[in-house]
């Protein structure tokens, strides 16, 4: 609060006039200092981000594209972050050092999520300093079951790497049962509590927004500003909304039968009853061909699945149980190749990681990196 333009302002005034600004000045330093305290959230809108120590300092973590941060403090071309998420209670140990509570202690580096078993936030590296934190603090809504901490950190990203959340509004109805029945009649006086009516069930941007596919999926496009929006439903900082428009049917390409396409990973993780035993379409970069274990418990033991990242542009990863008839068309591809896939859900999240899991109908072919 600056005092001494406060003084100013009250000197000469009586006693009756200083106590009401006076309330006033504190009600506004008040209010200031709240929002300040708030933060801003942000989106991480490139690929590759980093988090950093300090500003133009070491580099500590890569963050994950569409992961969620909440900024406080601005400096120049850099914005002091708040990383919030979930790791294994296995994936971290007590630290020495006093400004942390935990140390990543899994080589060469550990996933940070933005729930238990939920969407990639960053990857830490082994030795990454951490805080825990309350579990409601982190949006993971709680829980875990023991196997997961809640944990936190500051640190610093480049402006150029976030995009900030921008805000829905909801549009406001006017109430035109209560309309005069008489024509030429006079307007009645709106009823009290009529002004103040919301349809919660209609909304527009108040800013250039992001479309997204899923909570913390890949985007889908933007929205302009004052576009009129239906909302479905919603679901924390979520909103889930519909919007009608046109589009020239020379760009458009019909998808197989019984083949859903452009479906993402976020998706099935947000809606995965919906998605259960449907048919997709993925482009997949190829790992690897493994053997199932026990940490794998959603796939037969000893079946061979390939380990995919995807669908791209995601970089989550994706297990596809393959035939053994079919392995060989796998072990000719290279590792990192982007195959295009032909396969039926599963399991839309698996127990442990939250990784869909798919039965490979056909593989469509892989090309070079």
């Amino acid at each position: 609060m600056r005092v001494l333009p406060l003084i100013v302002i009250l000197k000469g005034m009586q006693v009756s006039q200083i106590i009401p600004a006076l309330l006033a000045a504190l009600s506004v330093a008040t209010a200031q200092v709240a929002a300040s305290q708030g933060g801003s959230r942000y989106r991480i809108s490139v690929d590759n981000a980093w988090f950093y120590q300090d500003v133009a300092g070491r580099r500590i973590a890569r963050l994950t594209r569409g992961a969620l941060l909440t900024g406080r403090v601005t400096r120049n071309g850099w914005i002091q972050v708040t990383l919030d998420g979930w790791i294994f209670a296995t994936s971290v140990g007590r630290s020495d050092r006093p400004d942390f509570d935990l140390l990543v202690a899994r080589a060469p580096n550990e996933n940070l999520r933005a729930a238990p078993a939920g969407p990639l936030v960053a990857e830490l590296s082994q030795g990454f300093g951490l805080k825990r934190a309350p579990p409601d603090s982190t949006g993971g809504g709680g829980g875990g079951g023991g196997r997961w901490v809640p944990v936190t950190r500051q640190g610093w990203v480049q402006r150029s790497a976030l995009a900030p959340i921008a805000d829905v509004v909801s549009t406001r109805t006017a109430d035109t049962s209560a309309t005069d029945s008489t024509q030429g009649g006079p307007t009645p006086a709106p009823r009290t509590g009529d002004s103040a009516r919301v349809d919660s069930s209609r909304a527009q941007p108040v800013r250039v927004t992001t479309l997204y596919r899923a909570p913390d999926g890949p985007e889908a496009g933007t929205v302009a500003t004052d576009t009129p929006l239906r909302v479905l439903s919603r679901n924390g900082e979520w909103t889930r909304v519909q919007f009608e428009g046109w589009v020239k049917g020379g760009d458009l390409q019909a998808a197989p039968a019984g083949v859903q396409v452009g479906v993402t990973a976020a998706e099935l993780r947000a809606e995965p009853q919906r998605y259960a035993g449907q048919v997709l379409r993925w482009n997949l970069e190829f790992i690897a061909i493994q053997k199932a274990d026990d940490l794998r418990p959603d796939i037969p033991s000893g079946s061979s699945y390939v380990l995919a990242r995807g669908p791209l542009p995601e970089r989550g990863f994706v297990y596809v149980l393959v035939p053994d008839s079919k392995l060989p068309a796998f072990r000719a591809l290279t590792p990192l190749v982007t195959m295009t896939i032909t396969a039926r859900v599963r399991n839309a999240r698996s127990r442990y990681l939250g990784n869909p899991v798919v039965d490979l109908i056909s593989l469509e072919g892989g090309t070079t990196p």
